[in-house]
């Protein structure tokens, strides 16, 4: 059992994905693995294809170099290894069949198809507690319709925004045209609605520039959001807990290029992160407090990142992050650095309220 005095609890990490953020996962993971005290847990690599086959015993690298197959790693279980479900739920599964068990999963999964409540469906039917939001906070948290929608409701002060579909744009461009340009104007923002990392997201200055930023998000999703565009300051801040979550000190993103992009986040040189984050301490509280509130509000666990915009006095929420990005070079593990939690304890304390939330949860009957 996890925690037993002198036995070392079984990790699995899962990381890669289908989604636009593979590359980002895998980074993540590995970041994740070297950090994880062995002496305190044993780590079992689960990773991810693009195409969704599951490889258990693979290590990030070898993701990354495209070393691996089904056939090499999968465990001798009779499901046959081209089936990605049946690699999935073996997988998972040996938390229930293999004698040594699997104590906790850190689904170290960005974006769709592991950030959105799809991976953690499949935990939560497996039994074994895992690190992050549940299967609604997930799914909430990553459809950014849904996410504002359910802000808005609980009185969050947001920037204004319009959603359409696919099939909208597709068979009536014009009257979404209209209703960006009468409701928001320009600039503006578009973006996939169930996507991260700024990946699809593009900064519509005219008529022209909206034309190909929405054929470029409908490339990634049916769902399409566009925001008004904010004259202010971006600033992050980290959440760790369950029922009684913390918030970190804010720091502030200022991007060298015209907007915190996929590229600004992931590259060298193109954007400066400063932690803390230079503001009046009203300022502060009021980003922590809005924080934890939005945490609540889509009733998350484990950790997520919100993001704001400042501008004079006034605090915007931007979006959430229920799973960011966890290498050591992340905003979230960096923001806790510098509010006095480093990067192995706050993972030490990540699996501990992934135990903690699972005991809870498992206290609640399922039948009559």
């Amino acid at each position: 059992m996890p925690g037993d005095e002198g036995m070392s609890m079984r990790v699995m990490v899962l990381f890669g994905g289908r989604s636009g953020e593979h590359e980002v996962s895998i980074d993540s993971a590995a970041s994740v693995m070297d950090a994880l005290d062995r002496d305190k847990y044993e780590v079992v690599p689960v990773a991810i294809t693009r195409e969704g086959r599951w490889l258990p015993g693979v290590a990030p690298a070898q993701l990354a170099a495209g070393e691996g197959t089904p056939e090499e790693v999968s465990p001798a279980t009779g499901i046959e290894a081209a089936d990605p479900a049946g690699l999935a739920l073996a997988a998972v599964g040996r938390a229930r069949t293999d004698p040594r068990g699997v104590d906790v999963v850190v689904p170290v999964l960005h974006g769709t198809y592991g950030e959105d409540g799809t991976v953690q469906g499949l935990l939560e039917l497996a039994r074994v507690p895992y690190v992050g939001a549940g299967v609604a906070g997930s799914a909430v948290g990553m459809d950014k319709v849904l996410m504002k929608t359910v802000l808005a409701g609980h009185g969050m002060p947001q920037a204004r925004f319009r959603s359409c579909l696919r099939r909208d744009w597709e068979e009536n461009a014009a009257s979404v045209i209209r209703t960006v340009e009468g409701e928001l104007g320009y600039p503006c923002f578009v973006k996939p609605a169930n996507l991260g990392s700024s990946v699809g997201v593009s900064k519509v200055r005219s008529r022209e520039e909206l034309v190909p930023a929405m054929d470029l998000a409908c490339r990634y999703d049916r769902k399409i959001v566009v925001e008004e565009f904010v004259d202010g300051r971006e600033m992050e801040v980290a959440v760790l807990g369950n029922d009684d979550p913390a918030a970190s000190l804010p720091g502030e993103v200022v991007p060298l290029s015209a907007f915190y992009d996929y590229e600004a986040k992931y590259s060298e040189g193109l954007a400066r992160l400063e932690i803390p984050a230079r503001l009046p301490p009203e300022t502060v509280d009021r980003l922590r407090e809005l924080a934890v509130r939005v945490f609540k509000a889509l009733d998350c666990a484990g950790l997520a990142r919100v993001d704001f915009f400042v501008r004079g006095d006034e605090v915007l929420v931007n979006e959430i992050n229920t799973m960011p990005g966890f290498t050591r070079q992340s905003m979230f593990p960096k923001l806790w650095e510098a509010t006095g939690i480093g990067y192995r304890e706050l993972l030490d304390r990540l699996i501990a309220l992934a135990v903690e939330r699972h005991r809870d949860k498992s206290r609640s009957q399922t039948n009559r």
